[in-house]
Parts: structure tokens; sequence; C-alpha cells
């Protein structure tokens, strides 16, 4: 089968939706598919076409850069060769462009599939309104234009004013989750890098710097903490400078993170492989994801954490709460509050123990081949359709 995938943004920028297109296009080339990748070429250093783990990619050069969006001239032209070469087109939403691929793909009778992965909300300000409702006006395009749409869950869909619409062509999968063994002594060489054997109880966060993801939250939650634990310490794992579109965020809550960092209980780690990843886990007691909106719609770094038994306290939105109410590995705390978020902490450093899972059928569970299998069978049902 030819795949043809298409995003705004693809590897090596990391975000939830980049690494889960990454990880679906390779588990389409394992399983023996011709994958290309159509997306954008956001930074110039990046080759306009490169093979990356059996997947074809190819970036369309960027002429504006506006908000977190790109605009590009020639995307419907680069668009319209490649869905003529392909059998099935799968769309990873929210995208400016995506209705334009889509009616090429009807068109053409290519089947369709979109992958919405969250809503789309900015900063306020007049210009961001602006662009929420241009995006929105494009979701609604493409989906009207689609054959079928898949989400990550149910909770998250029943929610979203934007997939209950559409309810009667939607399929939740979940999402691919894949971490590899740590090699050996990297988790205790980790521990010896970062003190994690002097200074617990760690709290871990995985994300970029980024205003949806609740930052602050933590940071309001971190005196109750201290007081009870003086020695507790938040690794914060991610892109953390020079975010696009979040630098004044970045300025607002720096200086505030500062202080921590001169009391030690704070630090910095950066943009982390996987493989590094796989030393990092097992060196927290337990993982936040204090996210503020429905631009977070379930937060795979939690999956990440439970493969190693560690409990997640997630904020109770759609979606990003179902994790730890489906593994029973966590604490869903109201969306904001820094006291339950506190609490919360508390509560599972004090009985850590009590959150266990099985780790080899959560890893089945969420297994991009599993994943892939499940988007090859629809594909498959529409081509039959088409047909």
């Amino acid at each position: 089968m030819r795949i043809l995938t298409v995003l705004t943004y693809y590897r090596p920028h990391t975000s939830g939706l980049t690494i889960y297109a990454e990880r679906l296009a390779r588990a389409f080339a394992k399983r023996g598919h011709q994958v290309t990748v159509m997306t954008t070429q956001y930074d110039k250093s990046l080759p306009r076409e490169e093979m990356m783990d059996g997947v074809r990619v190819i970036r369309v050069p960027v002429a504006l850069r506006i908000s977190k969006g790109v605009i590009a001239p020639t995307f419907g032209m680069v668009a319209t060769r490649l869905v003529a070469r392909h059998d099935v087109v799968q769309l990873h939403l929210p995208q400016f462009d995506a209705p334009g691929v889509a009616l090429r793909a009807r068109l053409l009778g290519k089947p369709v599939v979109l992958t919405y992965h969250c809503d789309l909300i900015l900063p306020p300000s007049l210009f961001n309104r602006f662009v929420n409702l241009v995006v929105q006006f494009q979701n609604n395009m493409a989906a009207l234009l689609a054959n079928h749409i898949v989400t990550y869950t149910q909770d998250y869909a029943d929610n979203s004013a934007y997939l209950s619409r559409y309810q009667r062509k939607l399929t939740p999968f979940l999402p691919p989750v894949v971490l590899p063994p740590a090699e050996p002594g990297s988790a205790e060489a980790f521990a010896v890098r970062y003190q994690t054997c002097q200074q617990r109880p760690v709290i871990g966060m995985v994300t970029r710097f980024a205003a949806e993801k609740g930052v602050e939250v933590l940071l309001d939650a971190l005196p109750a903490v201290l007081e009870k634990y003086p020695q507790a310490q938040v690794l914060f794992a991610g892109q953390y400078q020079n975010v696009m579109g979040e630098q004044a965020y970045a300025d607002r809550l720096m200086p505030r993170i500062g202080k921590y960092e001169e009391m030690g209980c704070w630090k910095f780690l950066g943009n982390l492989s996987q493989q590094q990843l796989a030393a990092f886990y097992p060196n927290i007691d337990v993982l936040v994801v204090p996210s503020l909106n429905s631009t977070e719609a379930f937060g795979l770094v939690q999956v990440e954490a439970m493969m190693n038994n560690v409990p997640c306290v997630a904020s109770a939105l759609p979606g990003v709460r179902w994790p730890v109410q489906m593994h029973a590995m966590g604490k869903a705390v109201p969306v904001g509050d820094a006291s339950a978020l506190a609490e919360a902490l508390l509560e599972i450093f004090a009985g850590k123990e009590q959150y266990r899972c099985d780790t080899a059928a959560l890893a089945h569970q969420y297994d991009p081949d599993t994943v892939a299998a499940e988007y090859e069978m629809l594909f498959e049902h529409l081509l039959k359709k088409k047909s």
C-alpha cells in the first residue's frame, strides 16, 4: 500500500504530534508499505528530501511564518502530485492545509483519513483569535471531505466541540508509544549526574516549555511539596529555550524557576533521546502533566512513565485524564489547581508502592505495530468501499 502522510511539522521538530506521526510512519514502513511524509521545511537547514527510517520525507519551502503556523506557497502543487501517486492519504490535524489536500484526494478517488490530535488554542489576543477561527474553519472543511477520522480516546471525542460533530465517521485508536530498554548502567549514571539518590522525591516533567503545558501550576504546587520534602527536586526534560511562540511565557516564569534552580531543586535537562528517556524514567518518583486546555489530548509521556511503573498526576482534562484512569496508575486533578496537584503528589509519595502495572501488556497495547495494524485495517476497508 502506498501511504501519503501530510502534516505541517515533522521530525526533528519535537511535539506529541510529530512523535506520533514518526512512530506511525516507521511502523507502516516496517509492515512493508511505501510511506511518504509531506511536510514543511520549517528550518532552512533541513534537506528538501531525505529517507528517514525507511520513510521518504518531502519538505516544502516556507515563505512566511504566522504565529505557530507557516505559509508554503507550493504546498498545493506538491500535494497534487503526491496524492496522485498514493493509494491513501492520512492527514494529521490541526493543519491549515488539510482541506486542500483532502479535496485533491477526493477528486482523485483516494480515501482520506484524518488523525485529529488536539484543539488549537493560542494565547489570548485579537490576532490569535482570528487564527483560531481560521484553523477551526479549515479543520471543519477537512472533516467534511474526509472518509474517516481517528482520535486518541472516546473521552476526548465526546468532549470536543469539533469531534462531536463527526461521531458517525470517527474511531478512537490508542496512540503509538514505545520506549527502548535502558542501556546497562545508564540509569545509574543518570542518578549520579543528577543526584537523584540524594535528592528525593523526584518530580518529572517531559514536555516543551509552552503556555498550555501548565508549568506555573507545578511552580505554585512546589512550596507545599518542599515543606514536606525539603530535598525534593524537579527534572524538566524537553525544549525550554527558544520555543516557537513561547518567549513571553518563558520570560514570565523563568525568574521564578531561577530561584528554584539556585536552590538545586529544579533542573532543565533539554531534549532527551529515547535512550536517555529510558534512563530518566527509573530516576523519577512521579510524572506530572498539568496541562491547561484541550491542546493536550492524551499526554504520550504518561504511558512511557507507566511502562517504568512510574505513576502520573495529570489534569482532569478529557483525554489527558484517561491514561491514569484506564491503567489505575496515578491521579487526575482539577485543571489549574495547584493545591490539588500538591496534595496528589504528597499522597503518591506516601504510597508509591501501590502503583504497579503489567508493563509487558501495556507495551503491547501501545506498540506502534499494533496501532499501525489498526490503521491498516481501516485503510483496507476504505479502499474496498472505493473499489
